[in-house]
C-alpha cells in the first residue's frame, strides 16, 4: 500500500515542505531569525496593541496590528521553521526594499531626520534574518520548483 494523504506515513510528514532537507543546525539558525523578529516586535508593538490609544492615526494603527500579527507568526515559526519561511522572506523583502528605495536616497541627499534614523536602525536588524534564511533552499522551493497546478 502506498503512502497516501490518509495513511499514517503521510500524516507525519510536513505537507509541501521537507525540513529533513536542511541540517539541524540550519533549522536552529532559522529559529534564531524567528526569535529575533518575534521578540523584537513583541517588545515594541504588543504594548501599543494592549494599551491601544483611540487617537492613534489610522495608518499607524494598521501597521501596529499587522506587525503584531507578524510577531505571532514568527513565534509559530519557532515550531515550524521551514513551513513559515515565507514570513522571513517577507520580512527581508520589505526591509531591503525600504532601505534601498526610501532610506538610501534620503541618506545620499542628506535628508535623514531623527525618525527616519530610528527606522533605518530598526530595519538594519534584517541582516540577522538575511544571514539565517537558507537562500539556496528558498530558490529551489519557491523560485525554480514547478508551481502548484491551477486546475
Amino acid at each position: 500500500m502506498s503512502a497516501t494523504a490518509h495513511s499514517p506515513a503521510a500524516t507525519h510528514r510536513s505537507p509541501g515542505t521537507d525540513a529533513e532537507a536542511l541540517p539541524l543546525w540550519r533549522l536552529h539558525a532559522i529559529r534564531v531569525g524567528y526569535a529575533v523578529m518575534g521578540f523584537g516586535l513583541a517588545v515594541v508593538k504588543w504594548p501599543l496593541v494592549i494599551n491601544y490609544d483611540q487617537s492613534t492615526p489610522l495608518f499607524e494603527g494598521v501597521v501596529t496590528v499587522l506587525l503584531t500579527a507578524m510577531s505571532l507568526l514568527a513565534f509559530l515559526g519557532l515550531r515550524y521553521p521551514v513551513r513559515l519561511l515565507p514570513i522571513l522572506i517577507f520580512e527581508c523583502l520589505w526591509k531591503v526594499i525600504w532601505l534601498g528605495v526610501v532610506a538610501l536616497p534620503a541618506v545620499a541627499a542628506g535628508h535623514v531626520d531623527q525618525a527616519m534614523s530610528q527606522v533605518i536602525v530598526s530595519c538594519s536588524v534584517v541582516v540577522i534574518i538575511l544571514a539565517v534564511v537558507p537562500w539556496r533552499y528558498v530558490g529551489q522551493r519557491y523560485v525554480t520548483a514547478k508551481g502548484d497546478r491551477w486546475r
